[in-house]
């Protein structure tokens, strides 16, 4: 398994690899990774940027009308939170 500094490298590499420009900030407890959304993209690239973000700890898109709309990925630095799966989840 990759460090927390090691898996915000590699995404950003794989993200420079299908068309994107992503910035790394350091938080204190995680790495935030940011890259605009050109105006037109393709599904196919969806496709690849999805696939990249879904390997972050969390990610999100902020849309704007005013301002380029932004994708972003959180990897958390210290060990990952345990997944609890739904099924065992209790509901009160």
């Amino acid at each position: 398994m990759l460090s927390p500094d090691a898996r915000a490298e590699d995404l950003s590499a794989r993200l420079v690899g299908i068309g994107f420009s992503p910035r790394l900030s350091d938080h204190t407890d995680h790495t935030r990774i940011e890259a605009e959304v050109p105006e037109a993209v393709s599904p196919e690239v969806w496709r690849d940027l999805l696939e990249l973000l879904e390997e972050a700890d969390w990610f999100g898109l902020a849309v704007s009308s005013t301002a380029a709309h932004i994708v972003w990925a959180g990897i958390r630095k210290g060990p990952p939170r345990r997944s609890v799966p739904l099924g065992d989840q209790a509901i009160s």
